[in-house]
C-alpha cells in the first residue's frame, strides 16, 4: 500500500503534493553536488529512499518544517491553518519518500516580539497597556497564570495543537535565545 502511495504521490497535482516534491528537490539542491542529486532523485523516484539515505551521508538530517506563531494574541484559526497546512505538506513528503526520511515539524513562538497593541477581550487592559512594547515575555499576564503574558499564550497554543492531535515539537524564541542556540549563527552574521 504504502509502495502505492510513493508512486501517487509522485503524480498527484494537489498542492500540498506540490510543495513536498518542491521540498524535496530544494533539499536535495542544498544537501549535494550535481551529480549527486541526480543520482539520489533516481532512487527516490524508484521508490528507493532508503537506499538514497543510506548512499548520501549529507541527506541523514531530518527534514524540517516550521510554522511561526506570534503569541500577541490567542491562537485562532488562521493559527490552525498555518500548521494544518505544514502538516499536509509533512504527509505528502513523507508519502514521497516512503515515511523513510525523518521530518520534523517545529511551531515556533516569536515571544521576543514587542506587544504593539491591547488585544479586545483580555481582562486587565490596564496592566497590558502599562507593558506596551515590552517583549511578551515580559509583558505581565493579564489572566494571572503564567509568568508572563508570552508564556501563557505559548501554553493556550500547545493546548490549541495538542487538542487538534498534531505532531509538533515548540520553540521559543526567548528561550531559544537564552539557550545559546542562536550564537554560532549570529556570530557569523555580525562576522559578514
Amino acid at each position: 500500500m504504502l509502495q502505492n502511495l510513493e508512486t501517487l504521490s509522485r503524480e498527484a497535482r494537489s498542492w500540498p503534493f506540490e510543495q513536498a516534491r518542491n521540498l524535496l528537490a530544494h533539499v536535495l539542491k542544498k544537501r549535494l553536488s550535481d551529480a549527486e542529486r541526480d543520482a539520489a532523485k533516481l532512487l527516490i523516484d524508484a521508490g528507493k529512499t532508503d537506499e538514497a539515505l543510506a548512499t548520501f551521508e549529507a541527506l541523514n538530517k531530518p527534514v524540517i518544517l516550521e510554522t511561526g506563531y506570534g503569541p500577541s494574541g490567542l491562537p485562532h484559526m488562521g493559527t490552525f491553518g498555518e500548521v494544518a497546512r505544514t502538516t499536509m505538506v509533512r504527509n505528502a513528503f513523507r508519502a514521497l519518500t516512503g515515511d523513510h526520511w525523518a521530518t520534523r515539524l517545529i511551531a515556533f513562538s516569536d515571544d521576543m516580539d514587542g506587544l504593539r497593541k491591547v488585544p479586545e477581550g483580555i481582562p486587565n487592559p490596564e496592566m497590558l497597556r502599562e507593558d506596551l512594547h515590552l517583549p511578551l515575555t515580559k509583558v505581565r499576564d493579564p489572566f494571572g497564570t503564567h509568568d508572563s503574558f508570552g508564556a501563557h499564550n505559548n501554553a493556550r497554543l500547545r493546548a490549541f495543537l495538542d487538542s487538534f492531535g498534531f505532531e509538533y515539537e515548540f520553540m521559543s524564541s526567548t528561550e531559544t535565545y537564552r539557550s545559546g542556540r542562536f550564537d554560532a549563527a549570529l556570530l557569523t552574521m555580525l562576522e559578514r
